[in-house]
């Protein structure tokens, strides 16, 4: 017996429907596309968290900021 067979697939769809009913149904369906879309793009897109680690910035150890005197 398969797990996602049409008919469990049809059972599934008319719970949504009941949960959520036909006026936000296409808004949940909407953000979920947004989703999925944003994940893709992010799997997809290099990783550049990774490069900021791997190349800091251009900071002299040298470079100290002094505080003001206070008088």
């Amino acid at each position: 017996m398969d797990l996602f067979a049409p008919t469990h697939l049809l059972i599934i769809l008319l719970i949504i429907l009941v949960i959520f009913g036909p006026s936000k149904l296409g808004d949940v369906g909407g953000a979920m596309g947004k989703a999925i879309r944003d994940f893709k793009r992010a799997m997809n897109e290099p990783d550049d968290a990774a490069k900021a680690v791997a190349k800091p910035d251009e900071a002299k150890a040298t470079d100290v900021v002094k505080p003001d005197k206070i008088s």
